[in-house]
């Protein structure tokens, strides 16, 4: 039957229907994918969810605050105390950047104007450094809803304008930031995409060491980006699927890693049965019959795995989840339609020079995977033991790992003008006005707030008690530490310990480094419950599958050991070597990590790292009907072995293509997600794995009978033969 679906799919006639099917659909989805930029929401204050207090107190707040203003800063400084021109000509640029489009408020406190102040008895805000040599403008931004994307050209305008001889010039503040973001991100789907395509087609030319046939596989990979990108921008536009630029660029390198490793094991069977059918289209459906339920099976643990991010806290990790997750079910359709039917429209000389004729050996059978097996035979317990204890002693780095959250200039691996300005002005003793905390309570005990506020350390002089309805009033004040450091943490939750102790105030704690410190909450929380979920559906999709329950508890803990040894070699690479690399502006992130990090390198490495190892089992389970389990292991893994190993090299290649972003984050993920890939491929699925079928032979079916004799390997069967591994 499925024998029938596969032949229908590449026949003579319906190969061309698929082939131009799929085309017409890349070509209507094609204007859309173009647009998924547009549909980005890079809001910080959407990723939490409504019951994260700063939410609260956004949402209190919105008929005061508008959640629009994007407070900025233009820091002015000089090594040497400013000069009453440098002052005048500061105070003129105010003016000037006030007019600007998009500035709704803009102004600036020379020391005469805080004397003036001073002298009426109002709180002063600190916008002189004491030594004299740094001041700043303060403005504020509101280009609506969907405003963050003009800041770019808002904050070109402003630099344009802000120049004083002698005089160094920084944009700080969420503006600021937002324009260095913007920076980071610009044209990076582009770039990233690029890059990647070329790191897949480099692999792909020693992989199939053919001039050719490697442009079908990347041409199916851009088809099924431009698809998915598409049904991406519609759903976001229409259904409010969250995408923001992190998830659109991972999204490019899950499309073409996941592609290209479908590619990878359907041309490797399409290869085999070319050797053994003298009709291209007769071996096609072969092929597609034999390699499609595995990378079915592939692809829907993934999906499955990442569709399991819908459960996060977070809304950025939840909206990450169906993001991906659309891109992978998209990919999989397309490289099992459209890559079948090119494949065999252009027929055997594709392979050119080592082309498969019919009747010819299949060299796997005595390759090098076919030799790696045969080594393990007579060692297979000591193997996995000692495989599984260097894979724990490699957890061990996870004692390095701190993911409590980084600074903003620990967050990138170069130095940004936002960060630069924000360093200047913590040196200098300046409080960054545009990061408060924001208190709201009710307003009849409003007086026992205010009092309690004074008393925590770190905040700066309060504002005027704004009366915002409803019988609730709110108060706001500077921070004197960077924004999204645990230091202001700190000072956020003394903050709320200090007003929630206090009866029947209803007291809630917002601002920016509140945001931060309960995005952190929400992380923390995510990782404790999606992890157990992820693991959960994956053994249940292996059960399924293998119709096992020994095996699936097997393979879900080499996944989990191999997640582990990589994030505690990759943390002692990031804290002892990445530190130290010059080609990092700002390495000290490198010492943290992000608390996001963990789960999403675990969701990437149990959902794709799983690929492998059923990439493998379903073909040692479709070998030992025949041949018994340690037999099939042999075949298994040495015609599985090259293929998957590509594959391993391909995903890893395009993780790494992350590395490029100056995002910490990002590098740090990439890095893990490439490490984690490359002990699977080449160390859990080819000696943990292989060495623990070889082992437990048939038991490892419990309680299925599939191999209820338990046959041993006997002498002559050492070696996989032409025969066996063909059949």
């Amino acid at each position: 039957m499925h024998r029938q679906i596969a032949g229908r799919l590449t026949g003579r006639i319906t190969k061309w229907i698929v082939l131009v099917g799929v085309l017409v659909i890349a070509g209507l989805m094609g204007s859309f994918s173009s647009q998924l930029a547009d549909v980005q929401n890079n809001e910080a204050s959407s990723w939490l969810p409504e019951s994260a207090e700063s939410t609260k107190v956004a949402d209190a707040l919105s008929a005061t605050v508008d959640p629009n203003d994007i407070p900025t800063l233009v820091v002015y400084s000089r090594d040497e105390p400013l000069s009453d021109d440098d002052f005048a000509a500061i105070e003129e640029q105010a003016g000037k950047i006030a007019e600007i489009s998009g500035v709704t408020e803009a102004g600036v406190l020379t020391p005469a104007k805080a004397e003036q102040l001073a002298a009426t008895g109002a709180p002063v805000p600190p916008l002189v450094s004491e030594d004299g040599e740094v001041a700043y403008v303060y403005l504020t931004f509101n280009f609506g809803k969907d405003g963050w994307a003009k800041i770019p050209a808002a904050a070109d305008e402003i630099r344009d304008i802000a120049t004083i001889d002698g005089v160094q010039v920084h944009l700080a503040g969420f503006g600021g930031q937002a324009a260095d973001a913007a920076e980071v991100f610009e044209g990076v789907d582009g770039a990233l995409l690029g890059a990647t395509f070329l790191v897949v087609i480099v692999i792909l030319l020693f992989t199939y060491r053919s001039p050719v046939l490697w442009v079908l596989p990347i041409v199916s990979a851009a088809v099924a980006y431009t698809v998915a990108a598409g049904v991406i921008y519609l759903l976001a536009k229409y259904a409010g699927l969250t995408v923001n630029g992190q998830s659109q660029a991972i999204l490019g390198i899950l499309v073409i890693g996941a592609g290209t490793d479908y590619a990878l094991l359907l041309v490797a069977r399409y290869r085999e049965e070319l050797r053994r059918h003298e009709d291209r289209h007769e071996a096609m459906a072969f092929a597609l019959h034999r390699a499609a339920p595995a990378i079915l099976a592939s692809a829907a643990t993934v999906v499955v795995g990442l569709l399991c991010l819908v459960f996060a806290d977070l809304n950025s990790t939840a909206g990450l989840g169906p993001v991906l997750a659309v891109g992978v079910a998209v990919t999989v359709l397309v490289m099992v339609t459209l890559l079948p039917a090119m494949l065999v429209i252009c027929g055997r000389w594709l392979f050119w020079p080592m082309r498969p004729r019919f009747g010819s050996p299949e060299p796997t059978a005595s390759g090098f995977w076919s030799r790696v097996g045969n080594r393990i035979v007579p060692r297979a317990r000591m193997v996995w033991v000692v495989t599984a204890g260097i894979l724990v002693l490699a957890c061990l780095g996870l004692f390095k790992l701190d993911a409590s959250g980084m600074s903003t200039e620990d967050s990138y691996t170069k130095e940004f003008d936002s960060i630069i300005g924000q360093r200047i002005l913590t040196e200098h003793g300046l409080q960054d006005s545009s990061n408060t905390v924001q208190v709201v309570a009710e307003t009849d005990r409003f007086d026992e707030v205010t009092a309690a506020l004074e008393s925590v350390d770190g905040l700066g002089s309060l504002t005027e008690v704004r009366d915002i309805g409803g019988g609730r009033s709110y108060v706001e004040a500077a921070l004197s530490e960077d924004i999204s450091s645990p230091a202001a943490f700190d000072i956020v939750e003394a903050t709320r310990d200090a007003v929630h102790g206090i009866d029947g105030a209803g007291a809630l704690v917002g601002g920016g480094s509140a945001f931060y410190l309960d995005t952190k909450v929400a992380s923390n929380r995510d990782n404790l419950v999606i992890i157990p979920i992820v693991l959960v559906v994956v053994f249940l999709i292996l059960i399924g599958l293998l119709r096992s329950l020994l095996a699936p508890v097997l393979l879900m803990g080499t996944v989990v050991l191999s997640f582990g040894a990589a994030l505690g070699i990759s943390t002692v690479l990031f804290q002892e070597v990445f530190t130290r690399l010059p080609i990092f502006d700002n390495a000290d992130g490198f010492n943290y990590a992000d608390p996001g990090f963990p789960l999403f390198t675990f969701v990437f490495l149990v959902a794709l790292g799983i690929d492998y190892n059923i990439f493998l089992m379903t073909r040692i389970r479709e070998e030992t009907a025949t041949h018994g389990t340690r037999r099939g292991t042999l075949i298994g893994l040495s015609s599985t072995g090259g293929v998957i190993t590509s594959a391993g090299l391909v995903l890893a290649a395009t993780f790494l293509v992350l590395g490029t972003i100056p995002f910490v984050f990002l590098t740090e993920l990439g890095v893990a997600v490439a490490l984690g890939v490359l002990l699977d491929t080449l160390i859990v699925r080819s000696v943990l794995v292989t060495a623990l079928n070889l082992d437990l032979g048939g038991r490892i079916w419990w309680p299925s009978r599939l191999d209820a004799d338990n046959r041993p390997l006997e002498p002559e069967d050492d070696e996989p033969t032409k025969e066996s591994v063909g059949v």
